[in-house]
């Protein structure tokens, strides 16, 4: 039968997930009620911060703790410390360990296009693999919100694990990926406004248990949104990608996504310029279908180069292996993403 004393000694070796003290250290043990016919543990105790995920996950350990002492049910109430209790064991400084910290080493790519339909999602899709194909830590987060696709090109079936409050992203041809796909039924539409799609985001670095990375992608929406926005000033430090194709109008429209990266003095990598040709099997021979020198143009107009240009044509049919828009290590295209991927490299390193 527990005791009061032997309820104290347990609980007084747990810490306040918030001031990473004992409930010896803070007194934070307020009360301790046991009905001993029912062998019913009651108690109360004080934290620094109560109704937070901490303290479900807290209120799960004490549960456990006290049936494993020989507790039959546990009864769970809390209050919040006093200030001066508080004040005495908050840390000077809390580190953030998110993605958003600044200690990480972590290296941001934004993929950013200014019309949709020129292939920026499969840029971010093939560029992220061709990096983790030459032994970087990858991982992308789908922020193009509304018109999210990066699970369903790399056919990505299963959904995200949550490993106590952190979100364990689903990984694939050796990337970690997050989505606005894995949070909504049945392909639904996303109708939000700008302020919770911005809660959205910093979930995606503050919430997400990514482990080391060498390299986080961001597929941007097209244009120059909120979203772009809201991501440009949470991430100072990234550096840009922008997609066009060669058409003259695709490439004009695409400079605004450049200059936007300008304006909030983001680095340009360079320019990729997606289907800017389609070469026939039969003869060999190059066809322009979407015409030539929209990327060479962009890049002239943002100051800097063109460091990749992709063919017309559609990964190889593998039998074992769904991923639609993944194109294979020896293909053409997969080996132009190589290269792509090693320019990248190059620049950062």
């Amino acid at each position: 039968m527990l005791t009061q004393d032997k309820v104290k000694e347990l609980l007084n070796t747990l810490k306040d997930p918030f001031l990473h003290k004992t409930f010896e250290e803070t007194n934070g043990i307020e009360e301790i009620k046991i009905k001993e016919e029912k062998n019913h543990v009651s108690v109360k105790l004080a934290i620094a911060k109560t109704n937070t995920a901490e303290q479900m996950q807290l209120q799960q350990d004490i549960v456990n703790k006290l049936k494993q002492g020989g507790a039959a049910t546990v009864g769970l109430r809390f209050n919040q410390l006093p200030e001066e209790v508080i004040a005495k064991f908050q840390p000077t400084s809390e580190k953030d360990t998110s993605l958003l910290g600044g200690d990480t080493g972590t290296k941001f790519i934004a993929v950013a296009s200014g019309k949709g339909g020129v292939g920026k999602s499969t840029v971010t899709v093939n560029l992220a693999v061709a990096l983790a194909r030459l032994g970087k830590k990858v991982g992308i987060i789908d922020a193009d919100i509304y018109g999210f696709s990066i699970p369903d090109m790399m056919g990505v079936e299963q959904r995200p694990a949550l490993k106590g409050n952190k979100i364990i992203p689903v990984e694939r041809f050796g990337v970690k990926i997050i989505s606005m796909g894995f949070f909504v039924e049945d392909n639904s539409p996303v109708i939000w406004r700008g302020p919770r799609l911005g809660k959205m985001l910093t979930s995606f670095f503050k919430e997400v248990e990514w482990g080391d990375l060498d390299y986080l992608l961001l597929d941007l929406p097209p244009g120059t949104g909120d979203v772009a926005l809201d991501v440009h000033n949470m991430i100072p430090s990234s550096k840009e990608v922008i997609v066009t194709t060669p058409h003259p109008t695709a490439a004009f429209v695409a400079a605004r996504a450049g200059q936007m990266a300008l304006t909030t003095d983001h680095e340009i990598l360079g320019v990729i310029e997606n289907m800017a040709y389609f070469e026939s099997q039969l003869t060999g021979e190059k066809e322009y279908v979407f015409g030539r020198g929209g990327g060479e143009k962009l890049a002239e107009a943002l100051k800097t180069d063109v460091i990749g240009q992709l063919s017309l044509q559609q990964p190889y049919e593998e039998e074992d292996v769904f991923a639609p828009s993944v194109y294979q290590e020896d293909h053409p295209n997969g080996i132009e993403y190589r290269n792509i991927a090693a320019k990248v490299i190059a620049k950062f390193e």
